[in-house]
């Protein structure tokens, strides 16, 4: 895992395209700090609950050459599952919202 939207597999990195969860390298305040290293732990244990599929989406690769990717099992998004426990937001591309700040500690 590098952090909650991206994790390296057989070699590759992968960027959960669906979803933007806390910077965890480096936070911009205590609180991301805490929700990043809560959504990596968290993304890691979906990961590790079972086989999932990487879905292609439109665009291959980001700015940073990661492979773009919806994560699923069983048809659902296991980024949905992020958003739902408040680790996560959902992202479409663009600009990305700051953490710090955002809702409640």
């Amino acid at each position: 895992m590098v952090d909650g939207d991206t994790f390296w597999m057989a070699g590759t990195k992968i960027r959960i395209a669906d979803i933007d969860t806390p910077e965890t390298h480096p936070p911009r305040c205590a609180r991301e700090r805490r929700l990043g290293e809560a959504a990596t732990v968290k993304m890691q244990a979906l990961l590790n609950a079972g086989p999932f599929k990487l879905v292609p989406i439109k665009r291959d690769v980001d700015r940073y050459g990661r492979k773009l990717r919806l994560v699923e099992r069983d048809g659902k998004s296991l980024g949905a599952e992020l958003v739902r426990h408040g680790l996560a937001r959902q992202y479409g591309g663009g600009k990305r919202s700051p953490w710090c700040g955002w809702g409640r500690a």
